[in-house]
């Protein structure tokens, strides 16, 4: 491929990510030129959608989620339907205080262990990047912290908080989407395919029992992950 071919495709993606070398630019070009009509119709539709200010909750809306939000769009609609837009409204001012508050040097110890292994090919969490990432990374995982004392801070984390921070490029709003993902929606949905998979055979494990029960008591993310290794078909 000569060189002023490859130089089309950008080396890095909308979120940051670098390209690898061995980037098949033809390829991507051939199937993006067919999939941008999709994605520009679905654009046009979310647009009409959200024209009223609000992210309603109906069957259209669901349809649409399942087929992609759109890049422009997604932090609007995952605050929205997560509920994490409605937290941060009735409790302002509240993950400021979360970082003002009592230092505990263990949480942040393991917070700066995994700073720079979130992302490495993703130059917005480089240190040489301004502005980078990684200190709004540790707020976000700081404030998490302090606010489920429960949960704390587990590894693997550091890459559900980044992510949410690329695609909010919003502090306080990450924070609150980390908050209902771990905190809920993970919990919840786990507790449901357990039942789909056991029935009543077997009691649920007892880190599922509190989310499910609405008590507030979140579950660890390797917990989340052990028991969908664990007790999923091997298929799933």
């Amino acid at each position: 491929m000569q060189p002023a071919e490859r130089s089309r495709v950008p080396r890095i993606d909308p979120y940051g990510f670098e390209r690898p070398e061995d980037f098949d630019d033809a390829a991507y070009e051939k199937f993006f030129s067919r999939y941008l009509v999709t994605l520009t119709r679905r654009a046009i539709k979310w647009s009409r959608l959200l024209q009223g200010g609000g992210v309603p909750r109906s069957r259209t809306v669901k349809r649409y989620v399942r087929k992609g939000v759109p890049l422009e769009h997604r932090a609007r609609v995952w605050m929205a339907l997560s509920g994490a837009q409605a937290q941060m409204d009735q409790n302002p001012g509240y993950y400021h205080r979360l970082l003002q508050g009592e230092r505990n040097p263990r949480l942040e110890d393991a917070i700066r262990t995994d700073l720079n292994r979130t992302f490495p090919d993703n130059v917005k969490f480089r240190k040489t990047t301004d502005p980078c990432l990684q200190k709004t990374l540790y707020n976000v995982l700081l404030a998490y912290g302090h606010h489920n004392q429960g949960v704390g801070y587990c590894q693997g984390m550091n890459f559900i908080a980044g992510y949410l921070i690329l695609i909010t490029n919003n502090e306080e709003e990450s924070f609150w989407l980390l908050d209902a993902l771990v905190g809920r929606i993970l919990p919840e949905n786990i507790f449901r395919t357990w039942k789909l998979i056991h029935g009543h055979r077997r009691q649920a494990p007892r880190e599922l029992q509190g989310p499910a029960a609405g008590t507030g008591v979140s579950v660890p993310v390797p917990c989340i992950a052990r028991l969908c290794t664990d007790d999923a078909p091997f298929q799933s």
